[in-house]
């Protein structure tokens, strides 16, 4: 069995620690501070055994050359198309990272579009993508496209439902009412909305979420519900055709009306 746990960082990063195996091994995904990490490490007894890394931001991959100089010889897998240093392992689509010291596998999936060679990690039910799909919402295009990025999203939309979403951030509340914008009448979004602000009131994370809620709930994988297109239509202010075109209307009026 796999456990995961948090390790906030900066205002509101998520590190995902993964144990098992043993129970004296742990990997870390997107550890761009390398602080908070070894703190966690100390105070349960874990020897750091793996990092993985989902893209080239400095939040994400900050704190590797530090982990790296108090655990030398430990590998380090990342996305083969961008320029990240420190990786000792580069892979992507079709790809499989084993982490043996926690008993772990997981599938590389390419989910390219907040950057240009993203990838994710799917295995044991969980999937491990930082910025690409956020619990609500999704990442913003820096040197990705929004073609690739909703392609991305698709891919990750057609996982199992039952599949836990391991994002990066704490963004889910800001999410949820950018939502109720696209979707002001949605019952389940009113449900979800009213949940994870309990949860946060409790200052307990909002992540990870399941897959299938992500499918009623976030706006940018539902991007073929009639709701969605009329809303992204109204704000484009003319027809649009296919997903990438809502998507494309959706995350722009995001950027530029709600953030």
């Amino acid at each position: 069995m796999i456990d995961v746990f948090p390790i906030p960082a900066f205002d509101d990063n998520y590190i995902w620690c993964l144990t098992g195996g043993d129970g004296g091994s742990a990997g870390v995904v997107d550890p761009g501070d390398a602080d908070p990490v070894l703190e966690y490490l100390s105070e349960n007894g874990l020897v750091l055994s793996a990092i993985l890394v989902t893209h080239k931001h400095g939040d994400h991959v900050g704190g590797v050359r530090e982990l790296l100089e108090a655990f030398p010889g430990i590998p380090v897998f990342g996305p083969r198309n961008e320029p990240i240093s420190s990786l000792t392992e580069r892979v992507g689509a079709g790809d499989k990272v084993e982490l043996p010291e926690i008993g772990a596998q997981f599938e590389v999936m390419d989910v390219p579009g907040h950057t240009e060679g993203y990838v994710a990690y799917f295995g044991h039910g969980m999937l491990f993508c930082g910025d690409t799909l956020f619990a609500a919402g999704c990442g913003r295009v820096f040197s990705g496209t929004h073609e690739r990025l909703h392609h991305s999203l698709m891919a990750i939309a057609s996982l199992p439902g039952d599949t836990l979403v391991y994002c990066a951030h704490e963004y889910t509340l800001a999410n949820l009412g950018f939502a109720k914008w696209v979707e002001p009448d949605s019952e389940v979004l009113a449900e979800r909305i009213h949940n994870d602000s309990e949860r946060r009131k409790a200052g307990k994370p909002t992540v990870p979420s399941l897959l299938s809620l992500e499918k009623e709930t976030n706006p940018f994988l539902r991007t073929a519900e009639a709701h969605v297109i009329a809303a992204a239509e109204k704000y484009a202010g003319r027809s649009l055709s296919g997903g990438t075109e809502v998507f494309t209307a959706v995350r722009t009026w995001k950027d530029r009306e709600y953030d």
